[in-house]
């Protein structure tokens, strides 16, 4: 989990649920860091850091394409 790169930050997790839909249709190695606190304690997101997408290295390219699918050709869109 070491090399894993954080490429986007959240403040909920419904922020994120389309994207991390796509992401397992994708078959993309990737983790949600803080997600767990932040869903126990929903209004500190801010004191952790937010929930902090991080992706393997070797999916980063494809993790950005599907993430700028949804802000370009959609009406959803990554808050």
């Amino acid at each position: 989990m070491e090399d894993y790169k954080t490429i986007a930050i959240f403040t909920f997790p419904s922020e994120y649920a389309v994207l991390q839909h796509l992401f397992e249709q994708a078959e993309l190695h990737y983790f949600f860091q803080n997600e767990t606190m932040i869903s126990v304690l929903p209004f500190h997101s801010n004191a952790f850091g937010g929930i902090r997408l991080k992706v393997h290295p070797s999916d980063i390219d494809k993790a950005r394409l599907i993430i700028n699918s949804l802000e370009d050709d959609s009406h959803l869109s990554v808050v």
